[in-house]
């Protein structure tokens, strides 16, 4: 597990972390649950040492994968520096499921009862930080590029849910703009030995998640793509994986369709 920050209010300590690209980037690289830190003041939220070793704690392989595809593809990647144990950057701020009370099967105690007041702290503190440093990467990226950027969302599932096996290897979420979508989808399956999720197994479509906040709202194009963890839970799957997507994701970026505003009605319902 990373060393845990001696208190969230230290200089050293924030709630996300921005990798810079090229100036002319236009890509922008999104990690919602990409570590297990829980700051100290939150000790372990009431849970043993191998619950952060579990996906309830993270997504485990996309810290790494997402560093490795912003050095290779020299592009703009946002990830948070906080477990989805303490609050889930990839819900909207009114979601039940912001801060989960069970999780998996495991009991956060930590997290119940819980005041609304610290609700609010944890908002404030982690889940708004995070978010305004997204909102500001794509805007700063599309003054520097003079682009539109291309957002996509990086995120890993289990194998086995529930004791049934997971077949995809990937997967790819979205709700109702497939620009960025079904060519990603496309050029996955072009490879012929992988077996690709068409929003499995979830559904993109979650109002007020990441991609609908800073994406969808706003005629973006974007996608999630989701990697099953045992492909990426150890080094070599990850340089495999970076090798494998680095020249699909420069593709898509290459592509000047994928740099316009474009709304469309979200299978949620309306904004």
């Amino acid at each position: 597990m990373p060393t845990m920050p001696s208190s969230p209010e230290t200089e050293a300590y924030r709630p996300f972390e921005i990798i810079p690209g090229a100036p002319q980037s236009s890509l922008v690289l999104l990690a919602d649950h990409a570590t297990n830190i829980v700051p100290a003041p939150y000790g372990d939220l009431g849970l043993p040492a191998s619950a952060f070793s579990r996906h309830i704690a993270y997504d485990i392989g996309i810290d790494p994968l997402t560093r490795q595809l912003a050095t290779r593809l020299r592009c703009h990647a946002v990830l948070s520096r906080f477990s989805r144990l303490l609050i889930d950057p990839n819900r909207g701020e009114d979601d039940p499921t912001l801060i989960m009370k069970i999780s998996d099967g495991a009991i956060v105690t930590g997290n119940h009862p819980i005041s609304e007041e610290e609700w609010q702290r944890r908002i404030v503190r982690f889940h708004r930080p995070y978010h305004d440093a997204v909102a500001e990467t794509i805007a700063a990226v599309e003054r520097q590029s003079g682009k539109v950027p291309l957002v996509l969302s990086l995120h890993s599932f289990t194998p086995v849910w529930k004791g049934v096996p997971r077949p995809w290897h990937a997967a790819v979420l979205w709700d109702s703009d497939g620009r960025a979508p079904l060519p990603l989808i496309d050029r996955l399956n072009a490879a012929g030995d992988l077996v690709i999720g068409d929003n499995e197994p979830y559904d993109g479509a979650l109002k007020g998640d990441t991609l609908y906040r800073h994406c969808m709202r706003a005629g973006i194009p974007h996608a999630l793509l989701e990697v099953r963890q045992d492909l990426i839970g150890d080094a070599e799957g990850v340089d495999a994986w970076t090798d494998r997507l680095a020249p699909i994701f420069a593709g898509l970026d290459a592509d000047p369709a994928l740099h316009s505003r474009q709304h469309f009605v979200s299978r949620t319902g309306p904004y």
